[in-house]
């Protein structure tokens, strides 16, 4: 699959992109700091997120996948056994291993330009191990290749899930999904 380009910058959410959020995950977006992913079809599919929740709880996720279509498929890739196997290459291969350490360092460096979560890790497991891949691919759909290889591998493994059209029609009213 060709991935989708990276975002020159995060938007500010409009009333639009928090009711296609709300569609998206069937309820209220929490610490929603701006959209940092645009899907090919033009709506939000990663979100960037708050270090803290607005009642001051550390939330150390900072690139969100909203996205279920994206989502279901990296739930197929993690069913299927992706996670332990990239664990176990980082284990074996030092290069790769360096450059997963130097994608938890970007990920960081990102929430740390928002506020400082002093002690806490990235997220999706970096650097040591693969815990969770939508954190991996939406930081890799937000930085761009090469920032992060296990996010670009996962990245590669979809399917184009953008090209069925919008995932989801946004109704400023409520939630709702195809």
């Amino acid at each position: 699959m060709e991935s989708p380009p990276p975002q020159t910058r995060p938007t500010p959410p409009t009333d639009a992109d928090v009711a296609a959020f709300k569609a998206q995950l069937g309820r209220p977006p929490r610490g929603l700091r701006a959209i940092a992913h645009r899907c090919p079809c033009g709506l939000p599919d990663v979100v960037e997120t708050a270090p803290r929740l607005e009642d001051g709880t550390p939330f150390p996720t900072t690139y969100y996948l909203t996205c279920p279509r994206a989502s279901s498929a990296i739930g197929t890739l993690e069913a299927n056994g992706v996670m332990r196997e990239m664990t176990a290459r980082l284990e074996e291969d030092e290069e790769l291993a360096a450059a997963y350490r130097a994608a938890h360092e970007d990920y960081i460096a990102r929430r740390d330009a928002i506020e400082e979560l002093v002690g806490f890790p990235s997220a999706g497991g970096m650097p040591d191990r693969v815990k969770c891949l939508h954190v991996l691919v939406a930081h890799s759909l937000v930085a761009g290749p090469g920032v992060n290889p296990l996010g670009d591998e996962a990245l590669a493994m979809l399917p184009e899930w953008w090209a069925k059209g919008p995932c989801v029609t946004p109704d400023p009213a409520g939630p709702g999904e195809d």
